[in-house]
């Protein structure tokens, strides 16, 4: 499989870049960066520290997206949104990483999922995916006399908050729970507050050092709490997932896709029904 990684020189871009190159079955075919980009003509295999790749790291996307089976994107909305046009064009699949998109960006991915898969994920690593699915189940079982609370830590260079990872986990949770996320988000406490209104999603960012991501679900009752966490290390496990996901797109239909999807967890919900329907 042709790949082409866009936003190159940043950190997921050359983590991306060097995944490609240790995964079996895929190929770097292309790395772009913005307009401007020091590293504009640069091999994107030396920036990535694995050596030369006989690449050159362009500002122009369509002219490596034309040539791609998939493309990685970790960048910004506008951007994302101009490479997910190209890639319905080209007839490339879509993974898309970047956070911080608004409701007409994410309307430019679903309009290329009609031509194109499109995995689209706040976070790829497997353990977040599954979190995720824990929290829903949390928060169904538990109903609203448990506040929720979902706090997230990231490196001091992240500019959206809360992160999208946080803000999908709290969607997990009101799914569970059966209601409209953004009508019990609270993301922002300052001053005099009152009381916390019950059924509640309360959000807490911080930001510091070089932390890659680190997320906490709480669930706070009276006399008990369960949290559920994930701690990331490295930005290694977003980059295996972000290129599994791509992989996966192979022979798939257009549509808009998840994680949940690349590691079935869809179909093995899908299962463990049609089992437990047989014995019923």
């Amino acid at each position: 499989m042709n790949i082409v990684v866009t936003g190159a020189d940043g950190r997921m871009g050359r983590m991306l870049v060097a995944e490609i190159a240790a995964t079996e079955g895929c190929r770097l075919s292309g790395a772009t960066d913005r307009e401007g980009s020091p590293a504009i003509g640069q091999d994107p295999g030396v920036l990535a520290g694995i050596g030369e790749t006989g690449l050159k790291i362009v500002d122009d996307p369509a002219t490596v997206i034309a040539q791609a089976d998939a493309v990685i994107d970790f960048t910004s909305p506008a951007a994302t949104v101009n490479h997910a046009r190209l890639c319905a064009q080209a007839g490339a699949a879509l993974v898309a990483g970047t956070t911080g998109m608004s409701h007409s960006d994410e309307e430019a991915l679903y309009l290329a999922a009609r031509h194109v898969p499109v995995i689209y994920a706040a976070n790829y690593s497997a353990g977040i995916t599954l979190l995720m699915n824990l929290v829903q189940k949390a928060a169904a079982t538990l109903g609203d006399d448990y506040d929720i609370e979902v706090l997230e830590m990231h490196h001091r260079h992240k500019v959206d908050a809360p992160s999208g990872t946080a803000l999908a986990l709290g969607k997990a949770a009101a799914r569970g729970r059966k209601v409209n996320h953004d009508a019990v988000k609270q993301a922002v406490r300052d001053g005099h507050t009152g009381a916390r209104p019950k059924g509640e999603i309360g959000y807490a960012t911080l930001r510091g050092g070089d932390v890659v991501g680190e997320h906490d679900v709480i669930f706070a009752a009276e006399g008990e709490r369960l949290i559920l966490g994930h701690k990331a290390s490295a930005r290694r496990v977003f980059a295996a997932g972000a290129v599994r996901a791509a992989l996966w797109t192979k022979d798939k239909h257009p549509g808009v896709y998840d994680m949940n999807d690349v590691l079935g967890l869809k179909d093995q919900e899908a299962e463990v029904v049609t089992e437990a329907e047989r014995h019923v």
